[in-house]
């Protein structure tokens, strides 16, 4: 056959199926659209006023916090890297934004002057992963004891209060007419704009491209390292942002604030289906995921459970939201592992 009749030689289109409609109800977000309801029908059970406007307002209150840090959190994971510094860098905001209250700076100047920390932390977790190529996770808890450690040298066991009432009641009180907490009515705002950036934008197509193909996406001419730098910068300004409203909230600045919160970022961004692999999840899921672990947590407090089994149950939603999800690709990798072997 010559080369003419190889060139002609007609090529067929690829064949478009069409997905059934039962493969729509096997989707994560329905998954937890389903335990979303679970869990309100749990918490009726055990306690017949939990299901009202009050306990809206509270679960709101006590996620607040926790939900902004988990939006930028969830589009470094996408592409495949990870930070868990997010609570130290809250506890670094609040112990500055008191540090430098307390000796007469402005409250709107203090409160800059966090934000501008908090985007330098993130700079530095974002420079040593894109530029000196380390590992994120090595990288993050590294900052993570950095972050805690310098909190604790500027105010020691002390801590700072005073604030204004004004910014005060933010913490406490819910938005007028309304039974949303002010800080979790920032989040679904903020949980908007993250998704319009993430699932309809070219930013978003070019954060999932790297965490499906970290190497594909470079040679296609996406910016990786620069994109994946301005994420960790994000979650450092984000989580300072959220170390401000932990203060207002608490009327309060201490060294220690957030400890511990880095595991309910991660447990609700891996079990509103964020792939630990990169390339996969939805602010839809990151959002159904903060309303089932912020309900479960009202439910167990409600029901007197010890903090300890607390963080046991939240440790196991941890494992569930990783294995779950991510088993195909789990075995796909493994596979893959396999042949490289063979």
């Amino acid at each position: 056959m010559s080369s003419d009749q190889l060139t002609a030689a007609p090529v067929a289109p690829p064949v478009v199926r069409d997905l059934p409609p039962w493969r729509a109800l096997i989707r994560w977000e329905t998954a937890l659209v389903f335990l979303v309801i679970a869990t309100l029908i749990f918490g009726t059970a055990e306690n017949e006023h939990f299901f009202n406007t009050t306990t809206l307002f509270f679960v709101g209150l006590n996620m607040g916090e926790i939900a902004i840090m988990a939006l930028p959190l969830t589009l470094i994971v996408v592409t495949g890297e990870i930070d868990l510094s997010v609570a130290s860098m809250l506890g670094l905001s609040s112990t500055l934004l008191g540090y430098l209250f307390a000796r007469g700076w402005p409250i709107v100047l203090c409160m800059l002057a966090v934000l501008v920390v908090g985007a330098v932390g993130g700079a530095l977790n974002g420079w040593l992963v894109t530029k000196m190529g380390l590992p994120s996770i090595a990288v993050t808890i590294g900052t993570l004891t950095l972050f805690r450690g310098i909190a604790e040298i500027i105010l020691g066991t002390d801590s700072v209060g005073g604030y204004p009432q004004s910014l005060t009641n933010i913490g406490v009180t819910p938005i007028p007419n309304t039974q949303i907490a002010y800080s979790f009515g920032i989040f679904i705002v903020l949980a908007i704009i993250f998704g319009v950036v993430l699932h309809a934008t070219g930013v978003g197509r070019s954060i999932f491209a790297i965490g499906l193909q970290h190497e594909a996406a470079y040679f296609s001419g996406i910016r990786v390292d620069r994109i994946k730098f301005l994420l960790f910068v994000l979650s450092g300004l984000v989580c300072s942002f959220a170390g401000i409203l932990w203060t207002l909230r608490f009327a309060t600045s201490r060294y220690d604030a957030g400890t511990g919160l880095e595991l309910t970022v991660v447990t609700i961004v891996l079990l509103g289906g964020v792939s630990i692999f990169g390339g996969r999840g939805s602010i839809f899921g990151v959002v159904l995921a903060v309303v089932i672990v912020g309900c479960l947590q009202e439910v167990l407090t409600l029901m007197t459970v010890d903090a300890q089994v607390q963080n046991i149950i939240t440790g196991g939603l941890l494992l569930v939201s990783v294995i779950l999800p991510n088993a195909t690709e789990g075995v796909r990798r493994l596979r893959a592992r396999a042949q490289r072997r063979t």
